[in-house]
């Protein structure tokens, strides 16, 4: 995969218009100002959650969108989400996730951090990194965390989420209803330590991602953006997922 992708006419210049043009455009919070960011080298990520022990046909937009961005000169990191798998994303979920060990979840992550090394480059030039926010997540304390991170949140701007607001009449779990708080965590974090200034990922994370975008604004008064793609769904309109 990584050699089909040189063979494309990709430039730092054009990486958003190609995207764009392939389909891979759903929704951006600055279309001008994201086109414009891309024209010099930036730092960009999406996230994977490893709550199976393999990627699906639902990530290939993200990780062929993240393989573009290499091609155009472009740092991407593939983060694995060792910490909010704990949590559960309840994005596109109509029931609370499998609450999974420790020990299934590390065992998960390092089987689908083979997968990416199929269509990312981790070493040479523009080198992506690969990271896990285990690594930062696990190590946050609680009290620490609602003082300087959840006084950002609003409760009643969180329920307007897609995300959460098709569940509300499910049953929405208090675990689950942080999930957000440790995605926009995680871009914060992504920005602080490695100036990462774009998130990519599917449509349902828009929420995620716009909340993550302006907890950026609120701590650091800096900007950030977020770009998502459509969902690759079955033939009834679900979200395709791992089962």
């Amino acid at each position: 995969m990584i050699n089909y992708l040189k063979k494309l006419d990709v430039t730092m210049s054009n990486v958003y218009d190609i995207l764009k043009k392939r389909g891979f455009v759903e929704q951006v919070t600055d279309e001008a100002a994201v086109a414009n960011v891309l024209g010099s080298p930036v730092t960009c990520y999406a996230g994977f959650d490893p709550t199976a022990e393999s990627l699906h046909v639902g990530h290939l937009l993200p990780i062929m969108a993240l393989a573009q961005m290499q091609r155009a000169g472009h740092r991407p990191i593939v983060l694995v989400g060792g910490g909010t798998a704990m949590i559960g994303d309840p994005s596109g979920k109509n029931e609370m996730r499998k609450i999974l060990t420790p020990e299934e979840i590390a065992e998960n992550a390092l089987k689908i951090k083979k997968q990416f090394l199929s269509y990312i480059d981790f070493s040479g030039d523009h080198a992506a990194l690969l990271l896990n926010n285990t690594d930062w997540l696990t190590t946050v304390k609680y009290i620490d965390f609602l003082r300087d991170i959840g006084r950002h949140f609003s409760v009643n701007r969180m329920i307007a989420a897609e995300s959460y607001r098709a569940r509300l009449e499910t049953g929405l779990n208090f675990i689950e209803f942080n999930y957000m708080l440790l995605q926009a965590y995680d871009f914060l974090h992504l920005f602080q330590a490695h100036n990462c200034v774009l998130q990519i990922g599917g449509n349902d994370q828009w929420g995620n991602i716009v909340a993550g975008i302006d907890l950026i604004r609120r701590v650091t008064a800096k900007s950030s953006f977020g770009l998502t793609f459509p969902l690759i769904t079955t033939a009834s309109g679900a979200k395709m997922g791992k089962t």
